[in-house]
């Protein structure tokens, strides 16, 4: 298949979840018909995806675009991807499919709307990952955010009503916020260079003070939406409000897609002008250290795994502000293994969460005895996000200290080295909390499930029992609850009878085995990696294939 072919094909990211999306909707309630649809879609784009990276590495990278509608360069919506973008679509849809099964099996997903969203969710991603136009990234931004918001409410976290309304009212502000800001700065750069193409920008805000601030504007924007330090506190506190299905997915797009922004539009439009890169580090660096910080005084699983996320996040950006080659290889192969280990961490716990009620730590002890697949699955990807060998975690961090030692960044490198301890120390509070100290009266002391005596589907009926449950109950048992029978007490809980089932555990685990190969297998994901820095350094195939020429 030639380029030309393979650029036609890169609009169907996008149209085809968009289309499919719209089928599902006019079908109704016909969830199994949804899900089976909506895995196969999604499973469709990822073949195309690695297609995609296998074409850039049989080749030694290069990009491929496309004037959708076969419209003049600067008139036409310009898509184009190189290896880079061929890496994060690849991702993105892999963490979609877990995201899905996992919803699947914790019920997150028994809606009629919840597939239909998922795909305009992914046509978003896609779009955003593809486009080459700024104002076109700021329509696939809203693409991916007005289904998010559905997501959001209907997977909420109904057992807290509090933390759910003020989480979505948090999550829809900010990125209400976010998506003014950047069409400020689309609007001050159009302005200033009379176009938003950023082919036609390469390199101008090197020579333009005026478009170097708009730039500017835009990577603000974007940077609220990674959630980099200041603008960092939304995120901790609007992604616990969600299922931790949805909690994962969003994990691995919206911030991701945000930074994938940032390193493209640096690297295009700024040139990796090294006048600006002290910025980059000293913020990034401050991400690092205010993100595990803010971690230490949580007591919700997901609280802490969400500061941590913020945490990494810096990590990732260092790459960019470094703006080597080893430097951006070791970003980039640090992105895309902090996507697969993250919601690794979320489901982990989320599976843990769905099944017995809670994710605050010290309600629960002692599920490692219990659920020894999940407890195993939660300490791999515990130790890669610390940066323990054999792991991914131990590759990227190396590569990523190696870089700033390179360019003499040793501030940068001592944050690093001790941003990791306390993040080690953070993943053990975990451990320890839930995977196994034994709770104060067992593993479900302060909260557990509630669950009818029909067996056939553990989660069919499922409804939480939390301390205000009790306090209604005024430390009685509990016998009847809407029609439905307790098999736990206010004062006294234990082990619920069953245990966390395959489908809900397996997603965790399979993003926890791609870590390990990630680690045992660094290499190749190295050379992928170093391929897509070198796009970024020297970007004249890309710029070539936006612009048509």
């Amino acid at each position: 298949m030639n380029v030309e072919t393979i650029g036609a094909l890169l609009p169907l990211f996008v149209a085809v979840p968009l289309v499919i999306a719209g089928f599902l909707i006019t079908t109704g309630h016909r969830l199994r018909l949804h899900a089976t649809v909506n895995i196969v879609t999604v499973l469709t784009m990822l073949l195309g995806a690695s297609g995609l990276v296998y074409h850039f590495w049989a080749n030694d990278g290069g990009a491929i675009g496309h004037q959708v509608g076969n419209w003049p360069a600067g008139i036409a919506i310009p898509f184009a991807a190189d290896m880079f973008t061929a890496l994060m679509l690849s991702v993105t849809l892999l963490l979609t499919i877990v995201s899905i099964w996992f919803a699947q099996a914790s019920r997150a997903a028994n809606s009629q709307y919840f597939a239909p969203l998922v795909l305009i969710l992914a046509a978003g991603v896609n779009g955003a990952l593809l486009t080459a136009d700024l104002f076109n990234l700021f329509v696939f931004l809203e693409v991916m955010l007005l289904p998010s918001y559905g997501l959001y409410v209907l997977s909420a976290n109904r057992d807290t009503p509090v933390r759910r309304i003020h989480g979505a009212r948090l999550y829809v502000t900010m990125n209400l916020l976010t998506s003014t800001l950047y069409m400020v700065g689309v609007g001050f750069l159009y302005g200033t260079a009379g176009t938003v193409n950023i082919g036609v920008l390469t390199e101008q805000a090197q020579d333009d003070a005026t478009v170097a601030i708009a730039g500017a504007v835009c990577i603000f924007a974007l940077a609220i939406k990674a959630s980099v330090v200041p603008v960092h506190g939304w995120l901790a506190r609007a992604y616990p409000g969600t299922s931790p299905a949805i909690t994962a997915l969003f994990s691995g797009l919206h911030t991701k897609v945000a930074i994938y922004a940032i390193y493209r539009i640096y690297a295009v439009v700024y040139g990796g002008d090294t006048r600006f890169l002290w910025v980059g580090v000293v913020f990034f660096s401050l991400t690092m250290l205010i993100g595990v910080f803010g971690a230490v005084g949580e007591k919700t699983t997901r609280t802490i795994l969400s500061f941590h996320m913020v945490s990494q996040i810096g990590y990732i950006l260092l790459g960019v502000a470094l703006f080597t080659e080893l430097g951006l290889t070791a970003g980039i192969f640090y992105l895309l293994h902090h996507m697969i280990v993250k919601a690794s961490l979320f489901l982990s716990t989320g599976a843990v969460e769905v099944r017995y009620g809670t994710g605050v730590i010290g309600s629960l002890g002692g599920i490692a005895r219990t659920e020894p697949v999940i407890a195993v699955a939660f300490m791999i990807a515990a130790l890669s996000l610390a940066g323990i060998p054999p792991f991914s975690g131990f590759v990227a961090k190396f590569m990523l200290i190696v870089g700033a030692v390179e360019a003499g960044e040793m501030a940068a490198v001592i944050i690093m080295l001790f941003v990791s301890l306390i993040t080690l120390l953070s993943m053990l509070k975990i451990w320890t909390g839930m995977f196994w100290e034994k709770g104060s009266g067992g593993p479900a002391t302060k909260s557990g499930t509630i669950i009818t005596s029909e067996t056939r589907d553990p989660y069919a009926h499922e409804i939480s029992y939390t301390p205000e449950l009790a306090t209604e109950a005024t430390h009685a048992q509990i016998t009847t609850l809407t029609g439905v029978q307790t098999v736990l007490e206010a004062d006294h809980s234990t082990v619920p009878s069953r245990r966390i089932n395959f489908a809900l555990a397996a997603p965790a685990v399979t993003l926890a085995i791609i870590t390990v190969i990630f680690g045992l297998g660094a290499q190749f994901l190295l050379t992928l990696s170093g391929i897509a820095a070198e796009g970024l350094m020297d970007t004249t195939n890309y710029v070539e294939a936006v612009l048509g020429t």
